[in-house]
């Protein structure tokens, strides 16, 4: 996955399913990735400033997630990948919290109906954990699939937000 090389701060915060490491360059957040999960980057050569205005109000909206504050997040993004995996991502950040989705409706939505496959490996590439709700996403009779942080992961991020495992709408 293209990790952008101008990351000019990072840092790790404690969530109640674990640390994060959050990320970002000068044009947004790029990176939240829980520990230990899939696709972890490498260490970064940027500082660690958790004082950083951006990576503090990450945080803050996280915190405000988990505590059951905000269903949406607004923060600046700076989503490094292909084109198609952009616009998967994108998808993703359109599925309201308590919604979820399936990998068909995923690529029926951005207009490639026959790529159910390469939609599962961008947003199992998805470098924004929680904030691009990769989570909200299903196997299409409702089974909870994949997650790069965990299934367990994913089970607690669907339970916050009441999301019962039933087949996605539009399946």
């Amino acid at each position: 996955m293209p990790m952008p090389r101008n990351i000019t701060a990072h840092a790790v915060y404690d969530t109640p399913l674990g640390k994060v490491l959050i990320a970002r360059t000068e044009a947004g957040l790029a990176g939240l990735w829980f520990e230990s999960q899939k696709w972890h980057p490498e260490p970064f050569s940027a500082p660690e400033r958790p004082d950083d205005p951006l990576l503090r109000e990450a945080a803050t909206q996280i915190t405000d997630y988990f505590a059951g504050r905000r269903t949406r997040f607004e923060l600046p993004l700076d989503l490094h990948g292909s084109p198609f995996q952009r616009s998967v991502w994108q998808a993703l950040r359109d599925i309201e919290c308590g919604a979820t989705k399936s990998y068909a409706d995923i690529a029926r939505g951005i207009g490639s109906p026959l790529a159910v496959r390469a939609v599962g490996a961008a947003i199992g590439r998805n470098p924004i954990s929680v904030i691009v709700p990769c989570h909200r996403v299903l196997g299409s009779s409702g089974e909870l699939t994949g997650y790069a942080g965990g299934l367990e992961r994913k089970r607690a991020l669907l339970a916050l937000e009441n999301t019962r495992h039933a087949p996605p709408q539009g399946t």
